[in-house]
């Protein structure tokens, strides 16, 4: 019987499924006759490994965060948390700094082991607690998309208000879905290019904004209150810097084995930290315009309007015309850039939840998370801001705690890449039990819960961490520390006890 999915070069990958005349074979070989990408989870053989560009590496993360969602994250500073703009460009700089380095780190792991975020995390939660993360990590890809489609959606509603939401969404979705369904090298070719003529635009708008003399140098808070705010925008920018890191590697799986970790860490560092600062400290100065107090304030009145739609074209139009309604359906379609990432990835992340998921090729779950993120973001169009920042501050929760186990296991007990055996991937009794990582992520729940700060609970620590009654959020910062604490405790005790 020949094995449903054969490596481009016949070698048959670790986790090959043999049916022979099944409906996955026929699916399999319908797929590499239009070149789509066969490989799902199984590991990346060395002699397969042929994208050896550091350039592919930057620009995947240049392309993916040059987009209008980081500029709306920079927005928040002030239109959620009253922040001045010196303080809220200091947020930015320093939080994103934190939040880009595990998905740098994590990067650097695709070319020594070919293998996925997810089934590297094997080696960290063991072969049945990684489904619980594997779970988060669905939920964290879908969510990504739906939020991000809304904010292009703005962008098309702002130049045409005859375009409902609904239609501008179906609209990225959909070219967002031609691009992963080729795979990984599709993905790669799109961001090495699309990231340009998007920050063309953004040069125009802080050009246009600039020349207008419209911004305005808000003063920093004081005291207790001010303390809050920084802390609790200082979780939504975190939030999105490293919510890359739970599918970090899948997009160095190709690169060769002995391609340099310093490089590879560094060509991620770059293509994350340029296009995060530029976009998200743009989009700070821009808001401060909306606090222009004499008569009428478009800005205001836009974004009121159309949310980050509304304030682009408060910015573009009085003076580009229909020129500046161009440029803002290219920022609306650099979602797709953004997009991409969530959707490849969120199709190997299903694969991980059991044999009968990985049953299912890559490609097909490509077009059903397509269809679950558009159902989801179409009601969710109308309560941007509100799901905007509850859901930034749900990725940051979850994925410190994920980091805080990771880590631990790594530097305590793995002592670096020497200590994995990658071909163990795919052997669940020589892979940890996940007793510890299920407990440690249940403490790091503990000590989110009580650092956490939104607008139906307050945790205690977090009351002491601002003015009441909201306090700051420091939900993530207690994630790592208490995850990676106990982790490192009940590990000790969980491989003296299974020896694994």
């Amino acid at each position: 019987m020949e094995p449903a999915y054969v490596a481009d070069d016949g070698a048959v990958p670790g986790e090959s499924f043999e049916y022979g005349d099944s409906a996955y074979a026929k699916l399999q070989r319908l797929a590499g006759k239009f070149n789509i990408e066969q490989r799902g989870i199984e590991r990346v053989p060395e002699n397969e490994r042929h994208d050896d560009s550091l350039l592919n590496v930057g620009t995947m993360w240049l392309s993916a965060n040059m987009v209008v969602s980081s500029f709306a994250i920079g927005l928040l500073g002030k239109s959620l948390f009253f922040l001045g703009f010196v303080d809220a460009i200091l947020v930015v700089l320093f939080f994103n700094l934190i939040g880009i380095i595990p998905v740098c780190y994590f990067s650097t792991f695709g070319p020594r082991f070919g293998l996925r975020q997810m089934v590297l995390s094997r080696f960290w939660f063991g072969w049945h607690g990684v489904k619980l993360i594997a779970l988060f990590n669905v939920l964290a890809c879908i969510g990504w998309s739906s939020v991000n489609c809304i904010v292009g959606a703005q962008l098309i509603h702002a130049v045409n208000h005859d375009v409902p939401g609904f239609a501008g969404i179906i609209i990225i979705a959909i070219c967002t879905f031609f691009v992963t369904l080729f795979g990984y090298k599709v993905v790669h070719a799109y961001e090495f290019w699309s990231w340009i003529p998007t920050f063309i635009i953004f040069m125009i708008i802080l050009g246009v904004f600039a020349h207008s003399g419209d911004f305005q140098n808000i003063p920093m808070g004081v005291g207790t209150s001010e303390l809050g705010s920084i802390l609790s925008f200082g979780s939504v920018i975190y939030g999105f810097a490293t919510g890359w890191t739970s599918y970090a590697a899948d997009y160095t799986v190709y690169q060769p084995v002995g391609q340099g970790r310093t490089k590879v860490f560094f060509s991620t560092w770059l293509g994350l930290i340029i296009p995060l600062l530029f976009t998200e400290m743009l989009g700070v100065a821009v808001m401060s315009a909306t606090s222009i107090n004499d008569g009428v304030n478009r800005y205001q009145d836009g974004y009121d309007a159309s949310g980050t739609g509304g304030l682009l074209a408060a910015v573009l139009f009085p003076t580009l015309g229909t020129f500046g309604k161009f440029c803002l359906v290219i920022l609306a379609l650099s979602i797709i850039a953004n997009n991409c990432p969530n959707i490849y990835s969120v199709s190997l992340t299903m694969q991980v939840l059991g044999r009968w998921t990985q049953r299912v090729p890559r490609f097909i779950w490509t077009g059903v998370a397509t269809g679950v993120y558009i159902a989801i973001a179409i009601p969710g169009y109308s309560h941007f801001e509100a799901v905007l920042e509850n859901f930034m501050n749900f990725i940051g929760y979850w994925l410190a705690i994920y980091e805080g186990i990771a880590f631990s296991e790594h530097f305590l007990y793995r002592r670096g890449m020497t200590g994995y055996v990658p071909e163990h991937y795919d052997q669940p009794r020589k892979l940890p039990p996940g007793f510890a990582a299920i407990l440690a992520f249940c403490f790091g729940i503990a000590g989110m819960v009580t650092g956490m700060s939104q607008v139906w609970y307050v945790g205690p620590i977090a009351l002491h961490a601002g003015k009441a009654p909201y306090g700051g959020d420091v939900g993530f910062e207690l994630g790592f520390a208490f995850s990676f604490t106990s982790y490192a405790v009940l590990r000790y005790f969980e491989k003296k006890y299974f020896g694994r």
